[in-house]
């Protein structure tokens, strides 16, 4: 797979990172401006944020849990070059799942639905974490 492949759904991940922080400092500066909050009642904590801005808060810091595997993954499968069509499919998948949950976080919250795409997006992951484990480990030893 070209580098260029295995890379894209890395910068989409990366994207929609910066999309979060981005609609969730709009929130936050929104409902400030909108006196919703009071800057002295966020000062040290989120329970003060009006749902909309605490929705996308939670958004933006899912992001740095699950998809820390995966950005740790694809550096070792693009060294290792283990990172092959399935790994690719793979990583749509899991970037497509994070961006589902993502856009039902900052919409309409519906939980189980969130839920379903977190696990659409955690079992894809454990599945490129596998395959890339047995990838490595049934490598033949060099002699």
């Amino acid at each position: 797979m070209s580098l260029q492949a295995i890379l894209l759904p890395v910068f989409v991940q990366v994207a929609l990172v910066f999309a979060l922080l981005v609609l969730m400092g709009a929130r936050r500066f929104g409902a400030v401006k909108a006196r919703a909050v009071q800057r002295s009642d966020v000062i040290l904590g989120q329970k003060s944020w009006p749902a909309p801005a605490q929705a996308a808060s939670n958004a933006f810091s899912n992001q740095f849990e699950l998809p820390v595997l995966f950005f740790a993954l694809v550096p070792l499968a693009v060294v290792t070059r283990k990172a092959d069509l399935l790994f690719v499919v793979l990583s749509w998948v899991f970037v497509a799942a994070r961006i589902a949950q993502a856009a039902v976080y900052v919409t309409t919250n519906n939980v189980p639905l969130r839920f379903g795409a977190y696990l659409v997006g955690a079992v894809t992951l454990a599945i490129m974490w596998a395959a890339f484990a047995v990838h490595i480990l049934a490598a033949p030893l060099p002699a």
